[in-house]
C-alpha cells in the first residue's frame, strides 16, 4: 500500500500561481495529477514517468509543470498563469507495476485531493 498526501493547494486570482506537492509514503512509478470540478468529469492534468518523461492536458500546456523527485518520493505540480477554469479539487495519483504513464492506465492510489480555488 501506498499512501498519498496532497498539500499547497489555496485561493488565488486569475493569472497567479500556486505550487501542489504530493509525499508518497514508498515506491511509485507512474504518477499523475487529476482534477474534478463540480458536475465535471475528473480530469487527467498531467502524468510524470520515473525518467521525468511528463505529459500534459491540452488545457494545462504551457502553463503547467509536473516534476518528481524519486529518491524523496515527492511529486510537485507548478501551475503559472492560473485561470478560473483551473479551479477544482487536484488529487495525486500513483501506481507501481508499470507501464506507459502517458497512456490510459490505471492509477492504484489515490491522495485526499487539495482544493484549488481561481477567482477572477
Amino acid at each position: 500500500q501506498v499512501q498519498l498526501v496532497e498539500s499547497g493547494g489555496g485561493s488565488v486570482q486569475a493569472g497567479g500561481f500556486l505550487r501542489l506537492s504530493c509525499a508518497a509514503s514508498g515506491y511509485t512509478y507512474c504518477m499523475a495529477w487529476f482534477r474534478q470540478a463540480p458536475g465535471k468529469e475528473r480530469e487527467r492534468v498531467a502524468t510524470i514517468d520515473p525518467s521525468g518523461r511528463a505529459s500534459y492536458a491540452d488545457s494545462v500546456k504551457g502553463r503547467f509543470a509536473v516534476s518528481r523527485d524519486n529518491a524523496k518520493n515527492t511529486l510537485d505540480l507548478q501551475m503559472n498563469s492560473l485561470k478560473p477554469e483551473d479551479t477544482a479539487m487536484y488529487y495525486c495519483a500513483a501506481e507501481t507495476w508499470g507501464g506507459v504513464c502517458s497512456g490510459q492506465i490505471e492509477y492504484d492510489y489515490w491522495g485526499q485531493g487539495t482544493q484549488v480555488t481561481v477567482s477572477s
